[in-house]
């Protein structure tokens, strides 16, 4: 899997583009900038966008090829992220370290799906926020008909209601709902699907 992407993130182009994604976006802009750690963050595109807007910024992801594109990008836009190269199992925060934690396209396989949600909002601070895009499980259906939208195959790795109602169900659920909606980011994200919205706050 690591191959993989270090293959995808290897290309000049950025595979999901250089601005951030569109929900992302949208809700942070709500928020007041403190500490935010962005899980599987790839090329750096919502880091970068945070940075400019004032966030301390982390994030992390497994592939080298990823970690290069974001520091260009940062150079680019004159910025600063922490970037670590590992996994969710390699972080070594505190406690209540963030005031906010990004979930844009991470997927992981139902086998360990709630394990890891719980260890990322350990890392959430009191009133901190999450802001959370996947791909629900309808996505295989839109796949289908336009294989460019990209995403993961796999049911076991989709999201529904019921999975982030209980994953996150220490959190007060101010948005979680599946929407149909057309994506337009870089060249593997560009097709029709549905994917499920999550915006929610520690209690």
């Amino acid at each position: 899997m690591k191959s993989f992407w270090n293959q995808r993130f290897s290309d000049k182009r950025y595979a999901y583009g250089k601005e951030p994604n569109v929900y992302f976006k949208e809700k942070l802009d709500l928020l007041s900038p403190g500490k935010i750690l962005l899980a599987a963050e790839g090329e750096g595109r919502n880091a970068v966008y945070a940075a400019k807007m004032g966030w301390e910024v982390y994030a992390y992801d497994f592939s080298e090829e990823a970690f290069k594109k974001a520091q260009a990008l940062a150079r680019e836009n004159k910025v600063e992220i922490h970037y670590t190269i590992g996994s969710l199992n390699d972080l070594t925060f505190e406690a209540e370290f963030f005031d906010a934690i990004g979930l844009i396209y991470v997927h992981f396989p139902d086998s360990i799906r709630s394990q890891n949600h719980s260890k990322l909002l350990s890392f959430l601070s009191p009133g901190g926020h999450v802001i959370l895009e996947g791909f629900s499980s309808n996505h295989t259906i839109y796949q289908a008909l336009h294989p460019k939208v990209g995403g993961p195959k796999d049911l076991f790795q989709l999201y529904n209601n019921e999975k982030l109602s209980q994953d996150f169900a220490s959190l007060t659920l101010f948005q979680l709902e599946e929407q149909k909606i057309r994506l337009e980011e870089g060249y593997c994200h560009v097709g029709e699907t549905t994917v499920m919205r999550l915006f929610a706050q520690l209690k």
